[in-house]
């Protein structure tokens, strides 16, 4: 028995420098960065310990994640406590930000979270400012990967409201941004960064 809170995603530790090399890129150099449904918080503690000058707001629903998030993050300076926040919720308790960064979230939550990030990203961004969205995604014209299609017949089966959801359906909802720029990523992923316009 443990009292440690950290929880571990295997796939943190493949992607989190791909995803760090694409930020470096993108991110503002000093700024708030809101990370929408940080899970484990491993994600958030590699980026803070690599981009001091940035503050982070991690943020989940659950309250085991950010317990998790926390102890992760616990000696970082440039780590807020998380905060309870649901993508698809009016109100997120933030009012601006510098960046909003989502990884892994559209697939495993249904369409209303993710339309619900891009209204809350839209309401709290400055004009310019990005949002960040990293995982699998549909492409019209893009040979989905098989691995993916099984991932999406396996998340279908779990949730009906889960599934691969398609960049263009993103795109055409995203009103409030530029269309997203693509970067292939490892592991039939892609970083997808919209601005506000």
């Amino acid at each position: 028995m443990t009292d440690d809170p950290r929880l571990y995603a295997p796939a943190v530790a493949r992607n989190r420098d791909a995803i760090l090399a694409v930020l470096r890129g993108v991110l503002p150099a000093s700024g708030l960065l809101l990370e929408v449904a940080s899970g484990s918080g491993e994600h958030c503690a590699h980026l803070a310990a690599a981009l001091p000058a940035l503050t982070f707001q991690p943020s989940d629903p659950s309250p085991e994640a950010r317990a998790s998030c926390d102890a992760w993050c616990a000696t970082l300076s440039n780590v807020r406590p998380a905060l309870a926040l649901d993508a698809a919720a009016v109100e997120w308790g933030v009012v601006r930000a510098d960046a909003v960064l989502c990884i892994n979230m559209a697939h495993i939550s249904p369409w209303s979270a993710t339309l619900g990030l891009l209204r809350g990203a839209a309401r709290i961004l400055q004009p310019g400012a990005p949002l960040v969205l990293y995982g699998p995604w549909i492409r019209d014209g893009v040979s989905t990967a098989p691995s993916n299609l099984d991932f999406d017949a396996s998340l279908k089966a779990r949730n009906p409201d889960w599934g691969l959801r398609r960049l263009e359906d993103l795109a055409a909802t995203a009103t409030e941004f530029t269309a997203p720029s693509v970067t292939e990523m490892p592991a039939n992923n892609v970083t997808l960064v919209l601005r506000r316009r």
